[in-house]
């Protein structure tokens, strides 16, 4: 299960936003660190296949794929040495895959701090970067020693240079220009800056018609390193209040379609290059979430190790020419389950039903 770290100013909605994907449960206040430990929450990710799915194959149970989300207590000017939550909070960023920015475009005299979704961007940014360049060069000074004794860890300093270099202009390691493999050699120390980024751009009601030019100035900055979406985050948690027809009425009326959780779904696995393969039957149908590019074995790992590890073939259809033959047992029957070994590179939307020995 994927793990997503809201972080951002004191204010700026992050208890809101956990509210409004993951139902309710945290404690949203108008004043700093109303949240001093991590709420954690998981949410189910709503996926129209898996439901027509367990619909043809009138599953007993339907399992969707989820996502978790934590949320962070506010990130303050000077939390790198020790301001605010400090290392406690910076602690918290380390254990997520992704951290997601929640930036304030709201205007509200009541709620103090800034407004300005670029200004909490520069302050979460440097803030963080400092925090990883403390690490870096902590470890540079260590690798540089062992080096004398070991020159395989050559590539590993070059990367820490390469890091050191980026942070030390303020400069996020994400959108720092490092290349691929010196990310991946950074992977080790766990840096708050090398992972995927979404910015969330928190709009007042207000603002609801301007989203696409108040988000604007925020992609640009991120230059394509992450991704950007503006939501009413107050208004998203409302509606996620709500049941029902009273819920498809009140986003309805506001114009916010579907709602915060397919778009953030939606926006986190183009981030995290996450893709979805279902097993369907009687007795269930599920949605297994795996990374863009895995081969079969990879993709039935995530059912079980044991069908990684004893992998022989996957049989496998696309979801929607499952639907079109009416079941599993039609499409084996006129020949359209395709046999697929272990170098088949699973495709977004495949049913697998995966055959194994160990």
């Amino acid at each position: 299960m994927e793990r997503f770290g809201f972080v951002g100013l004191p204010n700026a909605g992050k208890s809101s936003l956990y509210n409004a994907l993951a139902g309710g449960g945290a404690l949203a206040a108008p004043y700093a660190f109303a949240t001093t430990d991590p709420n954690v929450g998981v949410a189910k990710v709503p996926d129209e296949r898996l439901d027509r799915l367990a619909a043809m194959s009138a599953s007993r149970k339907v399992v969707p794929a989820a996502v978790q989300f934590v949320d962070i207590g506010g990130l303050v000017e000077g939390a790198s040495s020790g301001e605010g939550l400090g290392n406690k909070f910076l602690a918290h960023i380390r254990e997520v895959d992704a951290v997601v920015y929640l930036l304030r475009a709201f205007q509200d005299p009541d709620v103090p701090g800034p407004s300005d979704p670029l200004e909490c961007l520069r302050v979460v940014e440097l803030e963080l970067a400092l925090a990883d360049l403390e690490t870096v060069e902590a470890q540079l000074e260590k690798r540089r020693k062992a080096a004398k004794q070991d020159r395989s860890l050559a590539d590993e300093i070059k990367a820490l240079d390469a890091a050191h270099a980026v942070l030390a202009e303020g400069t996020p390691i994400y959108r720092g220009g490092l290349d691929a493999s010196q990310r991946r050699l950074l992977r080790h120390w766990f840096l708050l800056t090398n992972k995927p980024v979404m910015a969330v751009v928190n709009v007042g009601e207000d603002q609801l018609e301007a989203v696409d030019e108040i988000v604007a100035p925020v992609a640009a900055e991120l230059g394509g390193a992450g991704e950007a979406l503006g939501l009413s985050v107050q208004l998203e948690a409302e509606a996620a209040q709500l049941t029902g027809d009273d819920r498809v009425e009140m986003l309805e009326a506001l114009g916010l379609g579907e709602g915060a959780l397919p778009r953030f779904v939606t926006a986190a696995y183009r981030l995290l290059g996450l893709r979805t393969f279902f097993t369907t039957g009687e007795k269930e149908s599920r949605a297994w979430t795996f990374r863009a590019g895995a081969k079969a074995p990879q993709a039935a790992g995530h059912i079980h190790t044991d069908f990684e590890r004893g992998f022989i073939r996957a049989e496998v259809i696309h979801w929607d020419e499952l639907l079109e033959i009416g079941s599993w047992s039609k499409a084996r029957e006129v020949g359209r389950l395709r046999v697929e070994g272990k170098d088949y590179e699973v495709v977004d939307g495949d049913v697998l039903e995966i055959r194994f020995n160990v």
